[in-house]
């Protein structure tokens, strides 16, 4: 048994990257947003937050880019985790620190391991997801073009 545990890692050229394709996603947009990015262990990577952006804006997305990465779920599979569950739809939303039950909020994973998450907030859940998701297309670029193995090492 090993003391020391070793696991795959976002590196910050994939998180910048990943940003990069949500900022593309969202100038498309009449709509404001930030998006933050964070390592496997919920750490902050890369961040960047639109002019005109609401100021609540930058909290909620590193808390949906945090509970993405600390759960490996989505934080629109969050709220149907917790909708319908007597005790966790009062008091996990409340109870649990940075804890966000809403869209907008994807885990990142890259060859089958989670190695952090995506959080976006300045629209609509349904918007911000789309943003998300339009980050998320930077890895596969990068697998194809061969950099995301090094990015994440």
């Amino acid at each position: 048994m090993s003391a020391v545990r070793t696991r795959p890692a976002l590196g910050n050229d994939l998180a910048r990257a990943i940003v990069d394709s949500a900022l593309a996603a969202a100038r498309e947009t009449e709509l404001r947003f930030a998006i933050a990015v964070v390592d496997e262990s919920g750490h902050l990577s890369a961040f960047a937050r639109m002019d005109g952006s609401g100021l609540m804006t930058i909290q909620i997305a590193q808390d949906k880019a945090y509970t993405a990465a600390a759960f490996g779920l989505s934080t629109t599979d969050w709220h149907e985790f917790v909708e319908n569950d007597v005790q966790l739809a009062p008091g996990a939303r409340t109870g649990i620190d940075r804890l966000v039950t809403f869209g907008g909020g994807l885990p990142i994973v890259v060859d089958g391991q989670l190695v952090g998450g995506i959080g976006v907030s300045g629209g609509h859940w349904s918007d911000d997801v789309k943003i998300a998701e339009a980050g998320l297309t930077a890895i596969t670029s990068l697998t194809s073009a061969g950099s995301a193995r090094s990015a994440t090492a």
